[in-house]
C-alpha cells in the first residue's frame, strides 16, 4: 500500500479550528516527545512503528464512531469493506 503523501494542503480545512486542534499537530508533539526520551539512543523503523501504533485504535475509533456498521466505518476511513474486514482480522477486532 503506498502510504506516500503528495501534499498537505487542503488538510485543514477539514478542521473547524475554533472546534479542535488539527490531528497532525498532536502526531507532531506525540512523535517529538517519545524521541526526547530516547536521550539521543538511535531510532530504527519510526515510520513502520507509529503506523503499526496508529492503526488499530484508528480503526477501533471509526468502527465506534460509525456505531460498529462496517459499511460506515470504511467510507470514514476511505477503505474498501473487504480491507477495513482484513485489517478487523488482523487486529482481532
Amino acid at each position: 500500500m503506498d502510504t506516500t503523501v503528495e501534499s498537505t494542503e487542503g488538510i485543514e480545512d477539514n478542521v473547524n479550528p475554533g472546534l479542535c486542534t488539527p490531528l497532525s499537530t498532536h502526531v507532531k508533539q506525540t512523535v517529538l516527545r517519545y524521541l526526547d526520551q530516547l536521550h539521543g539512543h538511535d531510532v530504527v523503523d519510526l515510520y513502520d512503528m507509529v503506523m503499526a501504533e496508529v492503526e488499530k485504535p484508528l480503526i477501533q475509533a471509526a468502527l465506534e464512531h460509525a456505531g460498529y456498521n462496517q459499511c460506515k466505518a470504511s467510507k470514514l476511513l476511505g477503505l474498501s469493506r473487504s480491507t477495513l474486514r482484513k485489517k478487523m482480522d488482523f487486529y482481532g477486532l
